[in-house]
């Protein structure tokens, strides 16, 4: 029967998950979400890929699992906690650079100089704040990936109009190819033309 559970978990995302319980981050990647990320960081041979909210390390363990070993992934998050439990379990990943610091002063700073295949904006840097940096650092073809475009228990007051903002000024644009999925917390994937 075809249906949308995910049944393989990356290495080691178990022990995230557990440790993520037992600091209570409440903000994770659902399985869908993560399964996706795989699936599209795998289209990307020798990838430089950006994640922009490393959290607790859980989407970073979706796209460490589909990166291929030439691939490199940076991941920004300006909590230490939550990104210490990333470090401690996937910090022996050679491909994998975590850097703890304010990702909209770090895109800011880096939209000219930097350039990746694949940009997981799961923050509110480069996605609600810091937008045209983010892109400015997308490569010709490469995919940016939002989530949590549809409505979420934790949203507080007045995000849904933020979230409409954020989809229409996307879909204004004409350097962006986008679809909209209606599916998972509510997907946006662009691809820069």
């Amino acid at each position: 029967m075809y249906t949308d559970t995910v049944n393989t978990l990356p290495d080691r995302f178990s022990a995230i998950e557990l440790a993520s319980k037992s600091i209570r981050f409440s903000m994770p990647s659902d399985l869908q979400t993560g399964a996706l990320l795989k699936t599209l960081v795998g289209s990307k041979p020798k990838a430089r890929v950006l994640e922009i909210g490393t959290g607790t390390g859980l989407a970073t363990a979706w796209l460490l699992a589909g990166m291929d070993a030439d691939s490199s992934l940076l991941s920004i998050d300006n909590d230490a906690t939550y990104q210490a439990v990333a470090d401690n379990i996937l910090g022996d990943d050679t491909r994998l650079q975590l850097l703890c610091t304010d990702a909209g002063t770090w895109l800011e700073n880096e939209k000219q100089t930097q350039q990746f295949d694949l940009i997981f904006a799961d923050a509110w840097p480069g996605k609600y704040a810091n937008l045209d940096a983010a892109l400015g650092t997308l490569s010709a073809g490469g995919m940016y990936v939002i989530d949590d475009m549809l409505p979420q228990p934790n949203w507080p007051e007045g995000h849904a109009e933020k979230v409409d903002k954020l989809v229409a000024d996307l879909e204004s644009r004409d350097d962006l190819q986008l679809v909209k999925l209606a599916w998972s917390t509510g997907i946006l994937i662009a691809t820069k033309k």
